[in-house]
């Protein structure tokens, strides 16, 4: 059985294009594509690293909503419109993950659905037996 969940709060993509913020199927939770935008469509955070900072705080909590945490996280995936600025990013990551170390994979992409975005994420967590 798949449940699926809107994010919360939700993007303001998600009815739009059709789409769960959150997918739980027995013991994993998988958190899709999150970036830094509020359901306003606001953009928190001009930096890559502010940006970052804002979409692990939001897939922190939405994993919250299941009894899991940085610690069940088992895979992270991250978008970043201009490499040359990954460090931050990476930086950003490692604040949460350090302890916890997840499988990552950082990609350098030409652009994300709005300009304003500069970082998105998804992550995969092993809900705790």
């Amino acid at each position: 059985m798949i449940e699926r969940h809107p994010g919360n709060p939700p993007s303001p993509y998600e009815e739009l294009y059709g789409f769960s913020r959150v997918l739980r199927t027995g013991s994993l939770v998988m958190v899709g594509g999150t970036t830094s935008i509020r359901p306003d469509g606001a953009i928190v955070g001009e930096t890559p690293y502010d940006q970052a900072v804002e979409i692990l705080g939001k897939i922190v909590q939405e994993l919250d909503r299941f009894g899991a945490g940085p610690a069940d996280v088992i895979q992270v995936r991250i978008y970043v419109t201009d490499i040359s600025r990954s460090a931050e990013v990476g930086r950003a990551h490692g604040e949460v993950f350090a302890q916890h170390r997840p499988l990552m994979t950082m990609v350098g992409i030409s652009a994300l659905v709005d300009p304003r975005m500069l970082v998105e994420m998804e992550a995969v967590a092993l809900l705790p037996a």
